[in-house]
């Protein structure tokens, strides 16, 4: 038998780039919405995988993930993700309402605090998962729960209206979560479900990646202007950093706390937060033309330098390992433990 030779090596060129299975589909779905925004909307299956596949594949993929948590693994996953949900969601944004409540709702800058809220409160799920697929192990996998939750409109909804700055309908809340808990549910009754989309990750995170790309115009990026790309800058440094000390003191994780500035993103779907949160309460309706253009230019900055900076401290601290052998390692500590 003879093994069969790429001619071109997409996929693994894509895995040898930081968070490039997301990454790269996103650049060249944005050129696609820049430049030749009608091209993918002639209708039929064309339209429907490669510009409005970007929801339902998202939320395949965190029923996919919810399927992965069990009895087992659970445990170390929950308290992965809780550290991220705390140093990237619930201490920037409580920090934003706050600033909010003096302020006011036009913030500082130019940057509203719909902005704000929309930018720092969430990350890249897709990211995070494409990058730890390759650099992390089954905690910072499945702590994708994180994203699950925090991805798109429900924080920067629930603290708007927990903090009364916003009128937030409760539904609007519970819709996040149902597909993660509907995966916990099945991957926990049937096995065989959950063996069965362990593949889902990397099969739907191109074509989604792809798909948010084409909603993401360059030209609304520039014209988000300087505080845009300032605001975009500013998100993998503080967040990132937020994240890896929580990795680094709260899990006790070591050289691998590098990982945390994964999380230091804004999600695709935060694109679309200021026209949700305005839909919910008319009284955002002024700020969401700057405030889209602003989160779009931070989900394409964060989605480069975040994973930079993760690599540039893994690497410092000679963690920058392959997948399986951070799996080995992982496996062989668990071994040792359940030794003792």
């Amino acid at each position: 038998m003879t093994t069969e030779v790429s001619r071109i090596p997409m996929y693994s060129t894509m895995m040898k780039v930081p968070g490039g299975l997301m990454l790269i589909p996103l650049i060249l779905g944005s050129i696609i919405g820049t430049f030749s925004p009608d091209a993918l909307g002639i209708g039929g299956f064309t339209t429907a995988l490669f510009k409005n596949s970007a929801l339902p594949l998202i939320a395949l993929l965190i029923f996919a993930t919810g399927t992965q948590v069990n009895m087992r693994t659970g445990g170390p996953i929950l308290a992965t993700a809780g550290t991220i949900l705390l140093c990237k969601t619930l201490i920037p944004a409580t920090l934003i309402v706050i600033l909010g409540s003096f302020v006011g709702l036009n913030g500082i800058a130019g940057v509203s605090i719909l902005a704000m809220l929309a930018a720092f409160d969430n990350s890249n799920g897709g990211l995070w998962l494409a990058y730890t697929g390759q650099y992390g192990d089954q905690r910072d996998r499945g702590a994708y729960v994180a994203s699950a939750v925090n991805d798109g409109p429900f924080f920067s909804l629930l603290f708007l209206g927990a903090s009364g700055l916003a009128d937030i309908p409760v539904v609007a809340l519970v819709a996040a979560l149902v597909p993660f808990l509907l995966g916990v549910v099945v991957g926990n009754l049937d096995v065989q479900w959950r063996d069965a989309l362990k593949p889902v990750p990397n099969i739907v995170i191109p074509f989604f990646a792809f798909a948010l790309g084409t909603g993401i115009n360059l030209g609304a990026v520039i014209s988000g202007g300087t505080t845009g790309l300032i605001l975009g800058l500013l998100i993998s440094p503080i967040t990132g950093a937020l994240v890896y000390f929580g990795y680094r003191f709260i899990l006790r994780r070591g050289g691998k706390s590098g990982i945390g500035f994964a999380a230091g993103t804004t999600a695709g779907n935060a694109i679309a937060t200021p026209a949700v949160v305005a839909a919910a309460d008319p009284n955002f309706q002024q700020y969401v033309s700057t405030a889209t253009a602003q989160v779009a230019a931070c989900v394409l900055i964060s989605s480069i330098l975040a994973p930079v900076l993760a690599s540039y401290f893994l690497k410092r601290a000679g963690e920058l390992k392959p997948a399986d052998d951070v799996a080995a390692d992982f496996n062989a500590t668990e071994l040792a433990d359940a030794k003792v």
